[in-house]
Order: C-alpha cells, then sequence, then structure tokens
C-alpha cells in the first residue's frame, strides 16, 4: 500500500445513529497509509453541541488537519473548521452541506425522500431511532447483516435540535473541498448530493455505494481522503 507523504492529521466526524467506530474501516485503511488519524465522538444532543465538541478536538491536533464528515457530520464539520486556519481541506462523504442561513433540515428535506428511505418519528425527549430493518434496507444496504445489527445495537440515536439550527458561516467558501457522491444513497438524496458538490466546487469522487460507503468501500473513501491529505 502506497504511503502518504503528508504531516497532515485527519479528523473523521460520524453520521447520525453511529459513533466514532463507524469509520473503523476507513481509519484502519489510513493508518496503514501512514496516517495519524482521529475518529471525533460528538453527542448529537443538538448542532450547537457538536460543533463545540468538534471544535475541542480541533483544538487537540498539531500542525495541518484534515477534516472529513460523513452524513450529518458533514454539517458540523462545515461549521466547527470556519476560521480554523489549521484546517486544510474538507472531505464530504454522503454528506449533508448547508449554506450560510440553511439547516440542516433544509437540506435534507431539498427533494422528496426516497420510498425506501425510514418514516422518522421523534421519541418523548426529541430523539429519532432507526431500526435494524432501517439500517438493513436503507442506512447501510450493502453492508453484511452482522454490521447492520451491530449498528443497530450500538447506535446514538439523533437529536431534532440538531435539525433546526441554521449554518453560520460555512467553511467551504474559504477551504478546498472533496466529495464523494454515493449514487446508491437512500438517506440522503443523490441528487441534493450533487448540487451540494456543485455548489462548492468540490473534487467529486461519484461511485455506485449506499449511504454507508464506510461500511461497504472503505477502500475508496479512504483513497479521497488520502488524496485532500497529500494536497494539504
Amino acid at each position: 500500500m502506497t504511503s502518504a507523504k503528508t504531516d497532515a492529521s485527519v479528523v473523521l466526524v460520524h453520521a447520525a445513529w453511529t459513533d466514532g467506530s463507524s469509520w473503523n474501516k476507513v481509519t484502519g485503511e489510513l493508518q496503514r497509509k501512514g496516517l495519524k488519524v482521529v475518529a471525533a465522538q460528538i453527542p448529537l444532543t443538538s448542532f450547537t453541541d457538536d460543533v463545540a465538541v468538534l471544535k475541542k478536538v480541533l483544538l487537540r491536533q498539531k500542525g495541518p488537519i484534515v477534516l472529513a464528515g460523513h452524513s450529518y457530520g458533514g454539517a458540523v464539520i462545515t461549521a466547527a473548521a470556519a476560521g480554523n486556519a489549521n484546517v486544510k481541506a474538507l472531505v464530504y462523504i454522503a454528506a449533508i452541506v448547508p449554506d450560510e442561513g440553511e439547516t440542516v433540515g433544509d437540506v435534507f428535506r431539498r427533494v422528496p425522500p426516497h420510498p425506501s428511505a425510514p418514516k422518522l418519528q421523534p421519541d418523548a425527549d426529541g430523539f429519532l431511532w432507526l431500526t435494524v430493518d432501517a439500517f438493513r434496507s436503507a442506512f447501510a444496504p450493502d453492508a453484511s447483516g452482522s454490521e447492520t445489527a451491530l449498528m443497530e445495537a450500538t447506535q446514538k440515536p439523533i437529536a431534532l435540535k440538531c435539525l433546526g439550527e441554521p449554518m453560520t458561516n460555512p467553511a467551504w467558501r474559504e477551504k478546498p473541498t472533496w466529495f464523494l457522491i454515493a449514487e446508491k444513497d437512500l438517506m440522503v438524496s443523490p441528487e441534493t448530493q450533487r448540487f451540494t458538490a456543485a455548489r462548492m466546487k468540490s473534487k467529486v469522487v461519484s461511485l455506485p455505494v449506499d449511504h454507508t460507503p464506510l461500511a461497504s468501500k472503505p477502500d475508496a473513501v479512504a483513497e479521497l481522503i488520502t488524496a485532500a491529505a497529500t494536497s494539504a
């Protein structure tokens, strides 16, 4: 495996219903390339909370940083990296990426949901959960049955508050971006992914993968992040 010639650190930010371990396959690929990797753990309790936690993680890194976000994590990296000169590149994986004044919900609902997408209803405390069937039919249909069972067992629910807070200053307006478009995505519309990648002028890789290529195509995800890290 080719080593990445860079001193940049890679910080990975997980999606809704997951935690940092969702990046394990990608983390291993990046480490084998010689990259320093940190998989952040965000609480999914509000957009403000998630951004604040990620900013603390970024402060602990020395030198240049490549910041990667999956799905909802794309919104979090967009807010947290604004004004941080150490963040040299942003990598989006099947991501939700608001512009200034937009919310995660605005982008997520930009086009009608896929018929196979789960019908999300908050619990009494305002959190959204997925069933194992939702993981298997929409969130990660290309993953193995044992992997989706583990996802369901270890999921972190996401608060409705995460979906309704507007973006302030989006970091993609000041930093180079890369975007992996998941052409078979049933959670975040591929049309929306193409729209957001185009308006950010991202370097794009479009692949016939599901919403969670971290599990189904980790080598491709690692290659994109490595390209960004080498550039940084």
